[in-house]
Protein backbone atom coordinates (compact mmCIF):
# COMPACT_ATOMS: atom_id res chain seq x y z
CA UNK A 1 0.00 0.00 0.00
CA UNK A 2 3.06 2.26 0.36
CA UNK A 3 1.57 3.57 3.61
CA UNK A 4 2.31 3.79 7.32
CA UNK A 5 -1.30 2.69 7.91
CA UNK A 6 -1.86 -1.10 8.09
CA UNK A 7 -3.67 -2.40 5.03
CA UNK A 8 -6.83 -3.46 6.86
CA UNK A 9 -7.19 0.10 8.19
CA UNK A 10 -7.09 1.68 4.73
CA UNK A 11 -10.43 3.46 4.16
CA UNK A 12 -13.13 2.24 1.80
CA UNK A 13 -16.26 4.41 1.72
CA UNK A 14 -15.05 6.17 4.88
CA UNK A 15 -14.60 2.94 6.85
CA UNK A 16 -11.53 0.69 7.36
CA UNK A 17 -11.40 -2.43 5.20
CA UNK A 18 -11.59 -4.62 8.29
CA UNK A 19 -14.65 -2.67 9.44
CA UNK A 20 -16.56 -3.88 6.39
CA UNK A 21 -15.62 -7.48 7.17
CA UNK A 22 -16.63 -7.17 10.83
CA UNK A 23 -19.96 -5.67 9.74
CA UNK A 24 -20.47 -8.75 7.58
CA UNK A 25 -19.82 -10.98 10.61
CA UNK A 26 -22.41 -9.04 12.59
CA UNK A 27 -24.94 -9.28 9.74
CA UNK A 28 -24.46 -13.06 9.70
CA UNK A 29 -25.06 -13.22 13.50
CA UNK A 30 -21.73 -14.95 14.09
CA UNK A 31 -21.61 -16.46 17.59
CA UNK A 32 -17.95 -15.57 17.90
CA UNK A 33 -15.55 -13.44 15.85
CA UNK A 34 -11.78 -13.90 15.99
CA UNK A 35 -9.41 -11.57 14.14
CA UNK A 36 -5.95 -12.91 13.36
CA UNK A 37 -3.52 -10.00 13.25
CA UNK A 38 0.17 -9.41 12.67
CA UNK A 39 1.59 -6.21 11.18
CA UNK A 40 0.45 -3.07 13.00
CA UNK A 41 -1.46 -5.13 15.53
CA UNK A 42 -1.73 -2.52 18.29
CA UNK A 43 -3.03 0.07 15.83
CA UNK A 44 -5.54 -2.35 14.36
CA UNK A 45 -6.87 -3.40 17.77
CA UNK A 46 -7.19 0.21 18.90
CA UNK A 47 -9.36 0.94 15.86
CA UNK A 48 -11.86 -1.75 16.89
CA UNK A 49 -12.47 -1.62 20.64
CA UNK A 50 -15.58 -3.85 20.44
CA UNK A 51 -15.13 -6.30 23.36
CA UNK A 52 -17.02 -9.04 21.48
CA UNK A 53 -14.15 -9.31 18.96
CA UNK A 54 -11.35 -11.63 20.05
CA UNK A 55 -7.80 -11.16 18.78
CA UNK A 56 -5.22 -13.82 17.89
CA UNK A 57 -1.63 -12.84 17.18
CA UNK A 58 0.24 -14.35 14.22
CA UNK A 59 3.75 -13.27 15.22
CA UNK A 60 5.34 -14.92 12.17
CA UNK A 61 3.66 -14.73 8.76
CA UNK A 62 3.96 -18.36 7.69
CA UNK A 63 0.93 -18.59 5.43
CA UNK A 64 -2.86 -18.70 5.52
CA UNK A 65 -3.06 -22.09 7.20
CA UNK A 66 -0.71 -20.91 9.94
CA UNK A 67 -2.87 -17.80 10.40
CA UNK A 68 -6.04 -19.83 10.95
CA UNK A 69 -4.19 -22.05 13.43
CA UNK A 70 -3.73 -19.01 15.70
CA UNK A 71 -7.51 -18.60 16.00
CA UNK A 72 -8.37 -22.24 16.74
CA UNK A 73 -7.68 -22.23 20.53
CA UNK A 74 -10.67 -19.92 20.93
CA UNK A 75 -13.05 -22.09 18.88
CA UNK A 76 -15.15 -24.99 20.13
CA UNK A 77 -15.05 -28.25 18.16
CA UNK A 78 -18.83 -28.26 17.81
CA UNK A 79 -18.89 -25.07 15.73
CA UNK A 80 -18.69 -24.41 12.02
CA UNK A 81 -15.85 -22.03 11.19
CA UNK A 82 -16.37 -19.39 8.53
CA UNK A 83 -13.01 -18.11 7.30
CA UNK A 84 -13.00 -14.61 5.79
CA UNK A 85 -10.22 -12.31 4.58
CA UNK A 86 -9.63 -8.93 6.23
CA UNK A 87 -8.77 -7.32 2.90
CA UNK A 88 -11.88 -8.51 1.00
CA UNK A 89 -14.40 -5.80 1.94
CA UNK A 90 -17.10 -6.15 -0.75
CA UNK A 91 -18.41 -9.59 0.23
CA UNK A 92 -22.16 -9.38 0.85
CA UNK A 93 -24.23 -11.30 3.43
CA UNK A 94 -26.45 -12.88 0.78
CA UNK A 95 -23.41 -14.37 -0.95
CA UNK A 96 -22.10 -15.93 2.27
CA UNK A 97 -25.61 -17.12 3.16
CA UNK A 98 -25.66 -19.12 -0.10
CA UNK A 99 -22.36 -20.74 0.87
CA UNK A 100 -23.63 -21.63 4.35
CA UNK A 101 -26.96 -23.00 3.09
CA UNK A 102 -25.49 -25.04 0.24
CA UNK A 103 -22.77 -26.58 2.43
CA UNK A 104 -23.89 -29.39 4.73
CA UNK A 105 -22.78 -28.99 8.37
CA UNK A 106 -20.45 -32.02 8.03
CA UNK A 107 -18.91 -30.79 4.74
CA UNK A 108 -16.34 -28.25 3.62
CA UNK A 109 -17.60 -25.30 1.61
CA UNK A 110 -15.50 -23.00 -0.53
CA UNK A 111 -16.74 -19.89 -2.29
CA UNK A 112 -15.53 -19.76 -5.89
CA UNK A 113 -15.68 -17.35 -8.81
CA UNK A 114 -15.43 -17.91 -12.53
CA UNK A 115 -12.73 -15.48 -13.68
CA UNK A 116 -11.64 -15.33 -17.33
CA UNK A 117 -8.19 -13.91 -16.42
CA UNK A 118 -7.43 -15.56 -13.08
CA UNK A 119 -3.74 -14.78 -12.73
CA UNK A 120 -2.59 -14.85 -9.11
CA UNK A 121 -5.53 -16.87 -7.76
CA UNK A 122 -5.66 -20.49 -6.64
CA UNK A 123 -7.50 -22.77 -9.10
CA UNK A 124 -10.32 -25.15 -8.19
CA UNK A 125 -9.37 -28.63 -9.38
CA UNK A 126 -12.22 -31.04 -10.13
CA UNK A 127 -12.47 -34.70 -11.05
CA UNK A 128 -14.12 -35.85 -14.26
CA UNK A 129 -17.45 -36.15 -12.42
CA UNK A 130 -17.24 -32.52 -11.27
CA UNK A 131 -16.39 -33.14 -7.62
CA UNK A 132 -13.76 -30.90 -6.06
CA UNK A 133 -10.45 -32.67 -5.47
CA UNK A 134 -8.21 -29.77 -4.45
CA UNK A 135 -7.00 -26.21 -4.85
CA UNK A 136 -3.69 -25.42 -6.49
CA UNK A 137 -1.99 -22.04 -6.09
CA UNK A 138 -0.82 -20.06 -9.11
CA UNK A 139 2.90 -20.60 -8.43
CA UNK A 140 2.41 -24.36 -8.03
CA UNK A 141 0.04 -24.87 -10.98
CA UNK A 142 0.83 -26.89 -14.07
CA UNK A 143 -0.03 -25.35 -17.46
CA UNK A 144 -3.28 -27.33 -17.53
CA UNK A 145 -4.19 -26.22 -14.01
CA UNK A 146 -3.27 -22.60 -14.77
CA UNK A 147 -5.83 -22.69 -17.62
CA UNK A 148 -8.67 -23.33 -15.12
CA UNK A 149 -10.92 -20.26 -14.72
CA UNK A 150 -12.75 -21.27 -11.53
CA UNK A 151 -10.78 -19.71 -8.68
CA UNK A 152 -10.69 -19.88 -4.92
CA UNK A 153 -12.01 -16.76 -3.17
CA UNK A 154 -10.31 -17.56 0.14
CA UNK A 155 -13.69 -17.91 1.87
CA UNK A 156 -14.31 -21.29 3.51
CA UNK A 157 -16.75 -22.88 5.92
CA UNK A 158 -15.37 -25.94 7.73
CA UNK A 159 -16.42 -28.09 10.72
CA UNK A 160 -14.18 -26.95 13.55
CA UNK A 161 -13.05 -30.43 14.68
CA UNK A 162 -11.98 -31.39 11.15
CA UNK A 163 -10.29 -28.04 10.63
CA UNK A 164 -8.22 -28.40 13.78
CA UNK A 165 -7.04 -31.86 12.70
CA UNK A 166 -6.18 -30.82 9.14
CA UNK A 167 -4.37 -27.64 10.19
CA UNK A 168 -2.11 -29.63 12.50
CA UNK A 169 -1.15 -31.85 9.54
CA UNK A 170 -0.22 -29.01 7.14
CA UNK A 171 3.30 -29.04 5.70
CA UNK A 172 5.05 -26.18 3.81
CA UNK A 173 5.65 -28.27 0.69
CA UNK A 174 5.15 -25.58 -1.95
CA UNK A 175 6.97 -22.88 -3.87
CA UNK A 176 6.34 -20.33 -1.11
CA UNK A 177 7.46 -22.54 1.77
CA UNK A 178 4.23 -21.64 3.60
CA UNK A 179 1.39 -23.49 5.33
CA UNK A 180 -1.44 -23.18 2.79
CA UNK A 181 -5.01 -23.20 4.09
CA UNK A 182 -6.09 -24.48 0.68
CA UNK A 183 -4.37 -27.81 1.37
CA UNK A 184 -7.22 -28.73 3.71
CA UNK A 185 -9.39 -29.36 0.64
CA UNK A 186 -7.18 -32.26 -0.49
CA UNK A 187 -7.14 -33.55 3.10
CA UNK A 188 -10.93 -33.45 3.24
CA UNK A 189 -11.15 -35.44 0.01
CA UNK A 190 -8.65 -37.98 1.38
CA UNK A 191 -10.80 -38.32 4.52
CA UNK A 192 -13.97 -38.77 2.40
CA UNK A 193 -15.40 -35.47 3.61
CA UNK A 194 -17.50 -33.82 0.92
CA UNK A 195 -16.28 -30.48 -0.49
CA UNK A 196 -18.91 -28.10 -1.89
CA UNK A 197 -17.75 -25.38 -4.28
CA UNK A 198 -20.36 -22.61 -4.36
CA UNK A 199 -20.05 -20.13 -7.22
CA UNK A 200 -20.49 -16.44 -6.30
CA UNK A 201 -22.88 -14.59 -8.60
CA UNK A 202 -20.78 -11.41 -8.65
CA UNK A 203 -16.97 -11.59 -9.01
CA UNK A 204 -16.71 -8.19 -7.32
CA UNK A 205 -17.76 -9.85 -4.07
CA UNK A 206 -14.34 -11.40 -3.63
CA UNK A 207 -12.23 -8.47 -4.84
CA UNK A 208 -9.08 -8.35 -2.71
CA UNK A 209 -7.09 -5.22 -1.92
CA UNK A 210 -3.31 -5.30 -2.33
CA UNK A 211 -2.50 -1.80 -3.58
CA UNK A 212 -4.05 1.62 -3.98
CA UNK A 213 -5.18 0.90 -7.54
CA UNK A 214 -7.27 -2.03 -6.32
CA UNK A 215 -8.53 0.08 -3.41
CA UNK A 216 -9.78 2.72 -5.86
CA UNK A 217 -11.45 0.04 -7.99
CA UNK A 218 -13.19 -1.37 -4.90
CA UNK A 219 -14.38 2.13 -3.97
CA UNK A 220 -16.09 2.46 -7.35
CA UNK A 221 -17.81 -0.92 -6.92
CA UNK A 222 -19.01 0.02 -3.44
CA UNK A 223 -20.32 3.39 -4.62
CA UNK A 224 -22.10 1.86 -7.62
CA UNK A 225 -23.84 -0.67 -5.37
CA UNK A 226 -24.80 2.01 -2.83
CA UNK A 227 -26.14 4.31 -5.55
CA UNK A 228 -28.23 1.49 -7.00
CA UNK A 229 -29.66 0.74 -3.55
CA UNK A 230 -30.67 4.40 -3.13
CA UNK A 231 -32.31 4.48 -6.55
CA UNK A 232 -34.28 1.33 -5.77
CA UNK A 233 -35.46 3.00 -2.55
CA UNK A 234 -36.91 5.95 -4.46
CA UNK A 235 -34.10 8.42 -5.13
CA UNK A 236 -33.31 9.94 -8.50
CA UNK A 237 -29.61 10.64 -8.88
CA UNK A 238 -28.43 13.20 -11.40
CA UNK A 239 -25.41 10.97 -12.04
CA UNK A 240 -25.02 7.69 -10.10
CA UNK A 241 -21.27 7.82 -10.76
CA UNK A 242 -20.94 11.16 -8.94
CA UNK A 243 -22.22 10.47 -5.46
CA UNK A 244 -20.22 9.22 -2.46
CA UNK A 245 -21.96 7.22 0.25
CA UNK A 246 -19.91 6.61 3.38
CA UNK A 247 -22.33 5.14 5.86
CA UNK A 248 -25.91 3.98 6.26
CA UNK A 249 -28.22 6.09 4.13
CA UNK A 250 -31.99 5.67 3.90
CA UNK A 251 -34.34 7.72 1.79
CA UNK A 252 -38.01 8.13 0.99
CA UNK A 253 -39.81 8.47 -2.31
CA UNK A 254 -39.18 11.00 -5.06
CA UNK A 255 -35.89 12.21 -3.61
CA UNK A 256 -33.53 14.03 -5.97
CA UNK A 257 -29.78 14.17 -5.33
CA UNK A 258 -27.61 16.27 -7.62
CA UNK A 259 -23.97 15.60 -8.50
CA UNK A 260 -21.03 15.38 -6.08
CA UNK A 261 -23.09 14.90 -2.93
CA UNK A 262 -21.28 13.18 -0.05
CA UNK A 263 -23.49 11.30 2.43
CA UNK A 264 -21.61 10.05 5.50
CA UNK A 265 -22.57 8.23 8.69
CA UNK A 266 -26.24 7.67 9.49
CA UNK A 267 -28.29 9.82 7.12
CA UNK A 268 -32.06 9.74 6.68
CA UNK A 269 -33.66 11.61 3.81
CA UNK A 270 -37.45 11.97 3.77
CA UNK A 271 -39.91 12.01 0.88
CA UNK A 272 -39.55 14.61 -1.90
CA UNK A 273 -36.30 16.03 -0.51
CA UNK A 274 -33.99 17.79 -2.95
CA UNK A 275 -30.24 17.91 -2.38
CA UNK A 276 -28.28 20.26 -4.60
CA UNK A 277 -24.80 19.77 -6.04
CA UNK A 278 -21.63 19.62 -3.94
CA UNK A 279 -23.34 19.11 -0.58
CA UNK A 280 -21.91 17.16 2.38
CA UNK A 281 -24.46 15.63 4.73
CA UNK A 282 -23.35 13.53 7.69
CA UNK A 283 -25.20 11.89 10.59
CA UNK A 284 -28.31 13.98 9.96
CA UNK A 285 -32.01 13.63 9.20
CA UNK A 286 -33.78 15.75 6.61
CA UNK A 287 -37.57 15.54 6.75
CA UNK A 288 -40.11 15.53 3.92
CA UNK A 289 -40.25 18.30 1.29
CA UNK A 290 -37.09 20.07 2.40
CA UNK A 291 -34.51 21.54 0.04
CA UNK A 292 -30.76 21.63 0.55
CA UNK A 293 -29.36 23.95 -2.09
CA UNK A 294 -25.86 23.77 -3.51
CA UNK A 295 -22.60 23.74 -1.52
CA UNK A 296 -24.09 23.14 1.93
CA UNK A 297 -22.63 21.22 4.88
CA UNK A 298 -25.12 19.55 7.23
CA UNK A 299 -23.43 17.78 10.15
CA UNK A 300 -25.26 16.10 13.05
CA UNK A 301 -28.36 18.21 12.46
CA UNK A 302 -32.11 17.64 12.40
CA UNK A 303 -34.04 19.35 9.62
CA UNK A 304 -37.84 19.52 9.77
CA UNK A 305 -40.45 19.39 7.03
CA UNK A 306 -40.40 21.88 4.14
CA UNK A 307 -37.22 23.68 5.22
CA UNK A 308 -34.89 25.47 2.83
CA UNK A 309 -31.13 25.47 3.41
CA UNK A 310 -28.45 27.30 1.45
CA UNK A 311 -26.79 27.78 -0.85
CA UNK A 312 -23.43 27.85 0.98
CA UNK A 313 -24.92 27.23 4.42
CA UNK A 314 -23.40 25.23 7.27
CA UNK A 315 -25.40 23.43 9.94
CA UNK A 316 -23.09 22.24 12.70
CA UNK A 317 -23.76 19.60 15.39
CA UNK A 318 -26.77 20.21 17.58
CA UNK A 319 -28.72 22.27 15.03
CA UNK A 320 -32.46 21.65 14.91
CA UNK A 321 -34.69 23.31 12.34
CA UNK A 322 -38.44 23.19 12.84
CA UNK A 323 -40.75 22.94 9.83
CA UNK A 324 -40.62 25.66 7.17
CA UNK A 325 -37.49 27.23 8.63
CA UNK A 326 -35.11 28.92 6.20
CA UNK A 327 -31.33 29.13 6.44
CA UNK A 328 -29.76 31.13 3.65
CA UNK A 329 -26.43 31.71 2.00
CA UNK A 330 -23.25 31.97 4.10
CA UNK A 331 -25.12 31.25 7.33
CA UNK A 332 -23.61 29.07 10.06
CA UNK A 333 -25.72 27.59 12.85
CA UNK A 334 -24.35 25.60 15.78
CA UNK A 335 -26.13 23.88 18.68
CA UNK A 336 -29.28 25.94 18.21
CA UNK A 337 -32.99 25.49 17.69
CA UNK A 338 -34.74 27.46 14.96
CA UNK A 339 -38.53 27.63 15.29
CA UNK A 340 -41.36 27.12 12.81
CA UNK A 341 -41.18 29.44 9.84
CA UNK A 342 -38.17 31.36 11.16
CA UNK A 343 -35.65 32.82 8.72
CA UNK A 344 -31.89 33.27 9.00
CA UNK A 345 -31.13 34.22 5.44
CA UNK A 346 -27.80 36.01 4.97
CA UNK A 347 -24.22 36.10 6.27
CA UNK A 348 -25.09 35.25 9.85
CA UNK A 349 -23.77 33.15 12.74
CA UNK A 350 -26.17 31.62 15.26
CA UNK A 351 -24.61 29.60 18.10
CA UNK A 352 -26.00 28.26 21.39
CA UNK A 353 -29.33 29.93 20.70
CA UNK A 354 -33.04 29.21 20.76
CA UNK A 355 -35.15 31.00 18.18
CA UNK A 356 -38.92 30.92 18.47
CA UNK A 357 -41.43 30.71 15.65
CA UNK A 358 -41.57 33.24 12.81
CA UNK A 359 -38.37 35.02 13.80
CA UNK A 360 -36.54 37.04 11.15
CA UNK A 361 -32.79 37.49 11.56
CA UNK A 362 -31.19 40.14 9.36
CA UNK A 363 -27.97 39.93 7.39
CA UNK A 364 -24.64 40.06 9.21
CA UNK A 365 -26.07 39.25 12.64
CA UNK A 366 -24.05 37.21 15.12
CA UNK A 367 -24.68 35.69 18.50
CA UNK A 368 -21.61 36.40 20.63
CA UNK A 369 -21.87 33.14 22.55
CA UNK A 370 -18.26 32.63 23.72
CA UNK A 371 -16.51 34.83 26.27
CA UNK A 372 -13.16 33.10 25.91
CA UNK A 373 -13.88 30.52 28.59
CA UNK A 374 -17.57 29.58 28.54
CA UNK A 375 -20.49 29.39 26.11
CA UNK A 376 -23.67 31.34 26.83
CA UNK A 377 -27.24 31.17 25.57
CA UNK A 378 -29.24 33.58 23.42
CA UNK A 379 -33.02 33.29 23.47
CA UNK A 380 -35.18 35.00 20.84
CA UNK A 381 -38.94 34.96 21.29
CA UNK A 382 -41.67 34.28 18.73
CA UNK A 383 -42.15 36.87 16.04
CA UNK A 384 -39.02 38.86 16.87
CA UNK A 385 -37.31 40.88 14.13
CA UNK A 386 -33.53 41.22 14.33
CA UNK A 387 -32.15 43.96 12.08
CA UNK A 388 -29.00 43.67 9.97
CA UNK A 389 -25.54 43.82 11.55
CA UNK A 390 -26.74 43.11 15.09
CA UNK A 391 -24.49 41.63 17.77
CA UNK A 392 -26.33 39.68 20.47
CA UNK A 393 -23.90 39.38 23.38
CA UNK A 394 -24.93 36.30 25.35
CA UNK A 395 -26.36 35.61 27.78
CA UNK A 396 -29.19 37.72 26.44
CA UNK A 397 -32.90 37.39 25.70
CA UNK A 398 -34.99 39.07 23.02
CA UNK A 399 -38.68 39.17 23.83
CA UNK A 400 -41.55 38.00 21.65
CA UNK A 401 -42.49 40.50 18.97
CA UNK A 402 -39.43 42.63 19.76
CA UNK A 403 -37.57 44.56 17.06
CA UNK A 404 -33.83 45.13 17.29
CA UNK A 405 -32.61 48.02 15.16
CA UNK A 406 -29.89 47.44 12.60
CA UNK A 407 -26.31 47.89 13.83
CA UNK A 408 -27.17 47.42 17.50
CA UNK A 409 -24.98 45.63 20.02
CA UNK A 410 -27.33 44.08 22.56
CA UNK A 411 -25.92 43.34 26.01
CA UNK A 412 -29.19 43.44 27.97
CA UNK A 413 -32.51 41.75 27.40
CA UNK A 414 -34.96 43.44 25.02
CA UNK A 415 -38.64 43.57 26.06
CA UNK A 416 -41.58 42.15 24.15
CA UNK A 417 -43.15 44.15 21.31
CA UNK A 418 -40.73 47.09 21.59
CA UNK A 419 -38.06 48.60 19.34
CA UNK A 420 -34.65 48.40 20.98
CA UNK A 421 -31.68 50.35 19.56
CA UNK A 422 -28.06 50.68 20.57
CA UNK A 423 -26.07 53.01 18.32
CA UNK A 424 -23.34 55.63 18.67
CA UNK A 425 -24.40 59.14 17.60
CA UNK A 426 -23.43 59.83 13.98
CA UNK A 427 -21.07 62.77 13.48
CA UNK A 428 -19.61 64.60 10.48
CA UNK A 429 -16.30 66.46 10.98
CA UNK A 430 -16.05 69.31 8.48
CA UNK A 431 -12.39 70.00 9.22
CA UNK A 432 -11.19 66.43 8.58
CA UNK A 433 -8.88 65.80 5.63
CA UNK A 434 -8.00 62.43 4.14
CA UNK A 435 -4.30 61.56 4.63
CA UNK A 436 -2.11 61.63 1.53
CA UNK A 437 0.77 59.34 0.64
CA UNK A 438 4.21 60.78 1.23
CA UNK A 439 6.04 61.44 -2.03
Amino acid sequence: MRSDIPKVLQPLAGKPLLGHVLELCAALSAQQTVVVYGHGGDTVQAAFPDPSVRWALQSQQLGTGHAVQQAMPDIDDGHRVLILCGDVPLLRPETVDRLLVKTRPDSVGVLTVDMPAPYGYGRIVRADDGTVTGIVEQKDASPAEAAITEINSGVFVVPAANLREWLSALKPQNAQGEFYLTDIVGMAVADSVSVQAVLANDPDDIMGINDRVQLAAAERVFQRRAAEQLMRAGARLADPARIDIRGQVTCGRDVFIDVNAVLAGDVHIGDRVTIGPNCVISDSAIADDSQVLSHCVVDNAQVGNACTIGPFARLRPGTELAQQAKVGNFVEIKKSQVGIGSKVNHLTYIGDATLGDNVNVGAGTITCNYDGANKHQTIIGDGAFIGSGVELVAPVEVGSGATIGAGSTLTKSAPDDKLTLERARQKTLDSWQRPEKKK
